[in-house]
């Protein structure tokens, strides 16, 4: 048995270590390590109630209006206000626009150069995927930021600038579109939409979108997602970094019909979420405190650092069970039989894929948000008085997965704020019961080739999960 640190790693959102111990060529146990401690939640405290609506987007420049959008949810519940439906729906629609940014971001510039490595020199694709995905000179590259950048202008429309925006309110959004906006945001929708159909899948994404399980997916050759299910037939990334097949999910874009994907928990079939059998634990965490629900629960950094420990990272447990989060989640729990096919494996291929099929399901849920816009419509309800007291839950999914907010105010001011972010399920380390989190276990089993230092498979799991560290230690 050899032990191996790989970290730190690039194209990763902030500082990750993993901790590898390795036998007869494969993983045979990872420990998954966040160095880095922030203290947004520690920052909060104290503060106006309104203040999280500032401070929680700058947790992170990637998803900073899922934090906004918790935010808002968590404050609007303490005080009472809800926002206007329409406000609901343009709030949705800002949501999902950075949400499908963020895929795009992910596959073309975070997931995908890994295959354009020499490790791979010799196979079939591997000169595509130099030409395609080589980092900082690939063409896919060049055509996903021009894309990405089109479908933005509708952040500058709707929320006035990304990120941090301050246009996501408990009531709704602050800026009421009018009717050259919507022809704006409808042109910006139809250019994202011939990109990914031109590019990324080579068909219409209804196409995409209605592919109903693995074997029909497998057939897919179009666009660089055809390349990308090539390579993970010859890799058989189907069966690496798979996972316990145990889904969570708050829930996306909430509007006054319901969200347009589903909450749930998936675990051979679907159930609905007790978000009152969250838990922290902390036994393996640099943190002081008792295991304890989110809103009682404490951020107190543990500055002997405690050898038991090995990461900032709390360890989140629903029912006393870890679970893992993300597209894939999101689409099984929604039901889309493609996901629940996916997830009998649940391995990179599974998470990849399912971000793919929710980009495409995503482009038409964003036109069909967009092309409901009313101008003449009421985009923002009254602000209720300052709240001196209240308790309240912002429960959202980010790109990532599930993210919560809560939020305890006493005397008018922050008495407590704790947020468990999408990676802080999926990279937490072990609890009291020695039970590893999501990606601790999938790493198990990943080979290690001879010499190997930043073991290629390794990577290719990590990434399956598209962490955020800055979003995890908060």
């Amino acid at each position: 048995m050899t032990k191996l640190v790989v970290g730190p790693f690039n194209r990763v959102e902030g500082d990750l270590e993993v901790h590898l111990e390795i036998s007869e060529g494969r993983v045979s146990l990872a420990r998954v390590n966040a160095p880095l401690y922030r203290g947004f939640e520690r920052m909060l405290e104290g503060r106006d109630p309104r203040d999280a609506l500032t401070i929680t987007p700058r947790i992170c420049g990637i998803c900073s209006i899922s934090q906004s959008m918790a935010a808002a949810r968590a404050l609007g519940a303490a005080t009472g206000v809800e926002p206007t439906p329409d406000g609901a729906r343009v709030s949705a629609l800002i949501h999902a626009v950075e949400n499908a940014a963020d895929h795009l971001t992910h596959f073309n510039l975070f997931f995908m150069p890994d295959f354009a490595r020499l490790a791979y020199a010799g196979r079939s694709w591997h000169a595509r995927a130099v030409e395609r995905f080589t980092a900082m000179e690939g063409s896919a590259q060049r055509e996903a930021v021009a894309a990405r950048a089109e479908l933005m202008h509708i952040l500058g429309l709707l929320a006035g600038k990304w990120p941090h925006t301050l246009a996501v309110q408990p009531g709704g959004v602050t800026r009421a579109p009018g009717a050259n906006d919507k022809v704006r945001i409808l042109a910006s929708l139809r250019g994202f939409r011939r990109y990914l159909e031109r590019v990324l899948f080579g068909a219409p994404v209804e196409a995409f979108a209605e592919l109903a399980s693995e074997v029909a997916l497998m057939r897919w050759t179009g666009g660089d997602a055809g390349l990308f299910l090539g390579i993970a037939a010859d890799l058989d990334l189907a069966s690496l970094g798979r996972g316990a097949g145990r889904y969570l999910s708050f829930g996306a874009y909430p509007t006054d019909a319901g969200p347009a994907f589903a909450a749930g928990v998936w675990e051979d079939g679907l159930r609905p979420i007790d978000a009152s059998l969250i838990r922290e634990d902390l036994s393996h965490s640099w943190m002081l405190g008792p295991t304890a629900h989110p809103e009682e629960g404490q951020t107190v950094p543990d500055e002997e650092m405690r050898e038991a420990a090995y990461s900032w990272c709390k360890a989140p447990r629903l029912g006393g069970l870890p679970m893992e989060t993300g597209a894939l989640a999101r689409q099984v729990v929604d039901g889309h039989p493609l996901a629940q096919d996916l997830a009998r494996q649940g391995g990179v291929l599974a998470r990849v894929a399912g971000r793919l099929l929710e980009l495409a399901r995503t482009q038409i849920l964003m036109e069909r948000l967009a092309q409901g816009i009313d101008p003449a419509a009421r985009f923002m309800a009254a602000p209720g008085a300052t709240a001196e007291s209240g308790v309240g839950a912002g429960l959202v999914e980010a790109a990532r997965g599930a993210l919560g907010h809560w939020l305890r105010i006493r005397r008018g001011v922050i008495a407590s704020y704790q947020i468990v972010a999408p990676t802080t399920w999926n990279f937490s380390p072990r609890d009291a019961d020695g039970v590893p989190g999501p990606l601790e276990a999938a790493l198990v089993g990943a080979p290690v080739r001879p010499g190997e230092t930043t073991p290629v498979a390794v990577q290719h799991v990590v990434r399956s999960f598209d962490p955020c560290m800055v979003c995890t230690v908060h």
